[in-house]
């Protein structure tokens, strides 16, 4: 499966020259094992993958005694794994490296020795019970890996051209045409039911099952439950709380988190771990209201105000329609033709924070209710900024539309009040690109080209 990161791996070998690790934090199951074996495999003479879920007390013991003298730790390393790596061609994987951190700490000896490139993999990696004690090296490099984007479930589904035909449109403004318009949608709504962990997409390809695939899916769910249980410690319950609602949170009208339904007397101060919890996991995606839509959005965050993204739509599907046997098979028959009764607001607005964080982007949106006059009360789902900045006009609206037919009361408010601040806005929805020189409206399957 073809991944984007991998170019990112490659231009960390060439710049680094052995002077850095790097290491890849993410969500479990989003394939950053495979991605990096893959890349060993094409770029090294050898490598050698120590994966600390399998390896002994005989090799933990090696980085426990022996980092003092290299030349031991290297003989007695390679006995073990029956390996003769060249110098300077060469890899060494640390993989699930938050299960024994002191071969995190070991990285800055072994950069410093120089003879090997390393990269490790993890994920959990900023709890604090994978941290402690140990000295982070400052000669660690992080990359984030997210779940399959929609470009990569497109290489998947040996769909290339049509990307390429996407983004052309979107540079000239111009629409798709209603046929390659309802094959984009098509593909748009079987990502969001299968989501982009590779597992879940590399069944369906096999199978062509969508049934396999749920499996799939509720086996990593199932995983993150038994994360939470084993590794959130005191706010377990909190977490696991927080991960079972986001679903009915989404549901709701602003999509805003309200702590309510969990326990009447909730403040954000009692659940502000377990959220961050859930954000270092990389299981959910947090979208924090900015009372000003100005450059530095983080600098008018309210952190008491948040919505709750699930991380991969998919999972977000499964974790929703929670049903028998039967009625997941109609249920995702439905979705793939676009006549699901329910609201799909929901999975369209957490699809559109998917994008927004696979290309890079923090999550935003604006709230103002605590107003009195009601045509001060304005809501605009996401806020992003520039890629190049200018004395004004930086940050970008986005307004997100499940159905064919909506209104845009807040969004206009919102020009009209912050133009000094507001660049082009847009509104993503199912239909075809159009544009009235005002308002830039986008198909779904344009936002990651934003």
């Amino acid at each position: 499966m073809r991944r984007k990161i991998y170019e990112r791996l490659l231009e960390w070998k060439h710049r680094s020259q052995g002077k850095t690790a790097l290491l890849i934090e993410g969500a479990r199951r989003v394939g950053k094992s495979w991605i990096v074996q893959e890349f060993a495999r094409r770029e090294y003479a050898d490598y050698l993958l120590i994966d600390f879920s399998l390896a002994n007390e005989t090799v933990r013991g090696i980085f426990q005694d022996d980092l003092m003298d290299l030349k031991s730790f290297f003989r007695k390393l390679f006995a073990l794994y029956s390996k003769s790596l060249p110098v300077r061609q060469s890899l060494i994987i640390f993989d699930e490296v938050q299960l024994f951190p002191r071969a995190r700490e070991a990285v800055k000896h072994l950069v410093a020795d120089g003879r090997y490139d390393y990269v490790e993999t993890g994920s959990l990696l900023s709890i604090r019970e994978h941290t402690a004690d140990i000295l982070l090296p400052s000669e660690e490099e992080r990359l984030t890996m997210c779940p399959m984007d929609f470009e990569e479930f497109l290489w998947c589904m040996e769909e290339s051209p049509l990307m390429d035909y996407i983004r052309s449109c979107h540079q000239e403004r111009s629409p798709l045409g209603s046929g390659l318009h309802r094959k984009a949608m098509w593909l748009i709504r079987e990502y969001m039911v299968l989501g982009g962990m590779p597992q879940v997409l590399e069944k369906y390809i096999k199978t062509n099952d969508l049934h396999d695939a749920e499996i799939e899916k509720r086996t990593i769910l199932r995983l993150y439950r038994d994360d939470v249980a084993r590794h959130a410690g005191k706010y377990a319950l909190k977490v696991a709380g927080i991960f079972d609602d986001i679903p009915a949170q989404l549901k709701s009208h602003n999509k805003v988190f309200h702590l309510s339904s969990l326990n009447k007397n909730a403040r954000m101060r009692d659940y502000g771990d377990a959220f961050l919890w859930l954000d270092d996991a990389r299981i959910v995606n947090l979208c924090c209201n900015a009372t000003e839509p100005n450059v530095g959005l983080r600098l008018n965050r309210d952190k008491s105000v948040l919505k709750c993204y699930m991380g991969d739509t998919g999972l977000l599907f499964s974790l929703a329609f929670d049903e028998n046997e039967m009625a997941i098979q109609e249920i995702h028959r439905r979705m793939l033709f676009g006549n699901l009764s329910v609201n799909q607001g929901m999975l369209f607005e957490n699809l559109v924070a998917q994008m927004l964080v696979a290309s890079g982007h923090k999550l935003y949106f604006f709230k103002q209710s605590d107003v009195s006059e009601e045509k001060e009360k304005m809501e605009v789902d996401f806020l992003i900024s520039k890629s190049t900045l200018s004395r004004e006009h930086n940050i970008l609206p986005l307004e997100v539309k499940s159905s064919r037919s909506y209104s845009l009361v807040s969004l206009e408010r919102f020009q009209a009040k912050y133009s000094q601040f507001l660049g082009q806005n847009y509104v993503i929805h199912p239909k075809d690109l159009q544009d009235d020189g005002k308002i830039l409206r986008l198909p779904v399957y344009m936002v990651p080209l934003l």
